[in-house]
């Protein structure tokens, strides 16, 4: 039976002027094919969430702005509340999660999606450096994920004092201010162990042109559906 990925792309209130979601969406899609799956795009992010239990998918991709910021006075507390629903539902059946970039910044109307993705952008403390070439450093940890993958340097943006879960399994780092800042991690979330990657690059597709990064997610793929 053919596998199926569903990406949550940024548009509407989940879209932001920095970032080419739809772009990125595609190269992200890409992998995914390559890894066998059938891709199907989602931009209406409440409402598919929400739709979880009736058609849920193989592979749940992440790849979204945050509302609360771009569109502060439009709050949708009932959509996010069925969309937490769904989101809950599918975690709790132990189905994966890869969640790209903005998407730790994002669902801040779903206050267990921290705790699911294993961190969060903490207003007024996290930030990132200057767009550009970032050095990015493999491990500490070394799992089937980052298996074989060298350190690498990528254009991207280097999110920075993100407020990380401690049960996080770190696969790749960056330096700044004299400390190294998880920006790859894999984790397991709930009663059966739902698989979860959060890799915080990905800002626009010059991320996607470094064949480590793309071995990366191809790896992490494998290991979130397996």
């Amino acid at each position: 039976m053919n596998r199926t990925a569903l990406i949550l792309s940024g548009s509407g209130r989940y879209a932001d002027p920095w970032h080419p979601f739809a772009a990125t969406t595609e190269r992200l899609a890409g992998i995914l094919a390559e890894e066998g799956f059938i891709v199907n795009v989602d931009g209406n992010v409440d409402e598919r969430l929400a739709h979880l239990p009736e058609n849920p998918p193989d592979l749940l991709v992440v790849n979204i702005g945050d509302p609360a910021l771009n569109y502060p006075d439009d709050p949708q507390p009932a959509a996010e509340a069925r969309a937490r629903a769904g989101l809950l539902w599918y975690v709790r059946e132990g189905l994966p999660i890869l969640a790209m970039h903005t998407s730790v910044t994002s669902l801040r109307g779903i206050p267990d999606w921290p705790r699911i993705i294993g961190g969060i952008w903490r207003r007024g403390t996290s930030y990132h450096p200057d767009y550009g070439t970032a050095a990015i450093r493999i491990g500490p940890a070394h799992t089937e994920v980052n298996d074989k993958i060298q350190d690498f340097s990528v254009d991207d943006e280097r999110y920075t004092d993100l407020d990380v879960e401690p049960d996080n399994t770190i696969l790749a780092t960056h330096e700044e201010g004299g400390r190294d800042h998880p920006i790859i991690w894999q984790r397991t979330y709930g009663p059966k162990g739902a698989r979860v990657v959060l890799d915080a690059l990905g800002h626009d597709t010059a991320s996607y042109d470094s064949t480590e990064h793309v071995a990366l997610l191809s790896h992490a793929v494998r290991w979130l559906t397996t």
